[in-house]
């Protein structure tokens, strides 16, 4: 006798979120010059600099570029890399020219509120990003589309997203309003990993608790 094609294990045979999505590599990246901001702004005023703000954003785009370079020679796709150095470009070119230490955060704060909206907007027309990412990264297009199981957990998960962009903005926000430079900047450092790996984690059993049994897995829409 022919033994059955569909185990009732096959969604467990698939590779997690964090596999697919690369962990909190992206969001550590991104750290880096916040933090080189933050200590050579600091560092210019305790050494009694007229321009600290010159300085921290010196800092944060040499900070920038080396990140960039060296995520280029470790093989990462030089569209992702180059925008993410020009958002660290735009965000010292904003501090610059505000004269305001705390503005240096306005750019992710404004992306931040974006994503909010664009991810939530995605789960209500039923094109959740999760899905268009995973989708993409897995080579199936819009395949997982007409599979109404893997929707419906795309959909799902992608609320786990939306709430760390919430989340961010929570803490973020009134900091930036306070001109609070360095807790924005321990903020950024700390928080903004966290979420993000706490909602790859999140974003793997919401999704497989929303497939059946007999469900042959993200890899395979029926």
């Amino acid at each position: 006798m022919a033994p059955d094609p569909t185990p009732h294990a096959a969604p467990r045979q698939d590779p997690g979120l964090a596999e697919l999505l690369g962990g909190r590599a992206g969001a550590v990246d991104a750290s880096v010059p916040v933090v080189a901001f933050v200590a050579t702004w600091l560092a210019a005023g305790w050494a009694g600099s007229v321009y600290p703000i010159n300085w921290g954003a010196g800092a944060a785009v040499v900070a920038g570029a080396a990140v960039a370079v060296w995520r280029l020679r470790s093989g990462r796709k030089p569209r992702a890399v180059l925008f993410g150095l020009a958002g660290v470009v735009a965000a010292a070119a904003i501090a610059l020219i505000t004269g305001r230490a705390s503005d240096f955060f306005l750019v992710q704060i404004v992306s931040n509120a974006g994503s909010a909206l664009a991810w939530a907007i995605s789960i209500v027309v039923r094109w959740p990003l999760l899905g268009v990412i995973v989708g993409g990264l897995l080579g199936q297009r819009t395949r997982w589309r007409r599979d109404p199981d893997l929707l419906r957990g795309y959909q799902r998960a992608s609320w786990a997203w939306v709430s760390q962009y919430v989340v961010r903005l929570a803490v973020f926000l009134p900091l930036w309003a306070a001109d609070q430079v360095v807790l924005l900047g321990l903020a950024r450092t700390v928080l903004s990993p966290v979420l993000v790996g706490l909602s790859v984690l999140a974003s793997w059993p919401l999704l497989r608790t929303a497939l059946p049994d007999d469900h042959p897995g993200i890899r395979h829409p029926r």
